[in-house]
């Protein structure tokens, strides 16, 4: 190849880089978290002189309401900024199922807030699980994984459920009913072998909830019989000892290291006093999703450059805060508040303010602010994590 040759080669290759680069800028790719942020570009609504909302009233939304059960989704249609996770607050009257269904984009985690729920989920080695679920625990189902809900007993239930892809509803959520009902007799005969005849009266529609009798208290064995699956998707997490015990509230916390099979998501209920402070900090390795459970809280945003926002989330209300992006939680209600925080990743990871100050010389943060020394022999000289009303508790 001549030296003009390589140039032109060069020159061509070179812009075809540049043009393949700005081609996959501007794709959104269905994967967890962010993809403009994965790809170290700026997401443009983040980028903007001011934070935008970081708030969606989700309890106050219209969602799908079939007889008594109801299902409302927050996902970057309702809340742009939350690209990394997607939320639904999900109830169930008695007799009523989510039909079985699959998530082609996201993981499903969920927590139980009252009433009971039984789930079956199937994993593509063909081992199923059969879980009952009550008040404080969690399941956690594989993105692609096959499963149902249903409500258990005379009581409704109510669970919220966190993907980690905040875009996943957009790409629909894949139910055997819309399947089924869409598919030619032929090829149904064909596949179960039985006639055509077995499929007339399926519904031609999603169902989406299904409704029948209240199922059995004990589950009955599935078609094949008992194929356990290596790791279970189910974890009593307030049935553990809290986390952490504070002065001001306390934490439980649940990640892959306590629930093997939550690869993707970790999960927290935080309890705060009235008055109480989760202190300022932020998450290296994964966005934030609130759901408020009970009680008012104040939730602030740091966005770097100044930027700064402060939004009032009560019960039902949720809230997102992107990766690495400082923030704190307080409770400004007369009454204990409840938040449930869901992360996109299996591992839980937190640097807090007073964490960091600790961890440096006085004679940098002296430097730091120009601040004497001694002021800062004051500050906590360990991590904070939940301030009390009066501030933090003294060693």
């Amino acid at each position: 190849m001549s030296d003009f040759q390589r140039r032109d080669f060069l020159a061509g290759a070179a812009a075809f880089a540049a043009a393949t680069t700005a081609a996959l800028v501007g794709t959104k790719r269905a994967e967890a978290g962010d993809p403009s942020f994965m790809n170290n570009v700026p997401d443009p609504l983040l980028a903007e002189d001011e934070l935008p909302t970081f708030k969606f009233a989700l309890e106050k939304s219209t969602g799908k309401v079939i007889g008594n059960s109801s299902g409302k989704e927050a996902t970057v249609k309702q809340l742009p900024i939350s690209k990394g996770i997607a939320g639904v607050s999900m109830r169930l009257e008695p007799g009523a199922m989510r039909e079985l269904h699959w998530h082609a984009t996201a993981a499903e985690w969920a927590f139980v807030i009252e009433g009971r729920v039984r789930t079956t989920v199937i994993d593509p080695q063909g081992n199923a699980e059969t879980n009952d679920f009550g008040p404080g625990d969690v399941w956690y189902f594989p993105r692609g994984h096959g499963h149902m809900l249903e409500c258990l007993g005379n009581q409704s239930t109510h669970f919220i459920l966190i993907f980690d892809n905040g875009y996943f509803s957009e790409f629909g959520t894949f139910s055997i009913t819309d399947w089924i009902g869409h598919t030619p007799k032929p090829l149904l005969a064909k596949n179960f072998g039985l006639p055509e005849s077995a499929f007339d009266g399926f519904p031609k529609e999603e169902v989406y909830f299904a409704r029948g009798a209240v199922p059995p208290e004990e589950p009955a064995p599935p078609l094949h019989g008992r194929k356990l699956p290596p790791l279970t998707h189910k974890y009593e997490l307030l049935a553990q000892i809290p986390h952490g015990i504070f002065k001001g509230g306390r934490e439980w916390r649940v990640d892959s290291s306590r629930f093997p099979i939550s690869k993707t998501v970790t999960g927290v209920i935080l309890d705060l006093d009235p008055g109480a402070l989760r202190e300022l900090h932020w998450h290296p390795t994964a966005d934030e999703w609130q759901y408020i459970i009970e009680g008012k809280v104040s939730v602030t945003l740091f966005g770097s450059d100044g930027r700064y926002r402060t939004e009032i989330l009560e019960k039902g209300d949720v809230g997102y805060i992107p990766q690495g992006y400082g923030h704190s939680i307080e409770n400004v209600g007369d009454t204990p508040s409840r938040a449930l925080l869901g992360f996109n990743t299996g591992v839980y990871e937190t640097i807090d303010l007073s964490m960091w100050i600790a961890g440096n010389p006085v004679d940098v943060l002296a430097t730091n602010f120009s601040k004497p020394a001694s002021l800062f022999e004051k500050f906590p000289h360990s991590d904070v994590f939940i301030a009390d009303k009066d501030g933090p508790e003294k060693p």
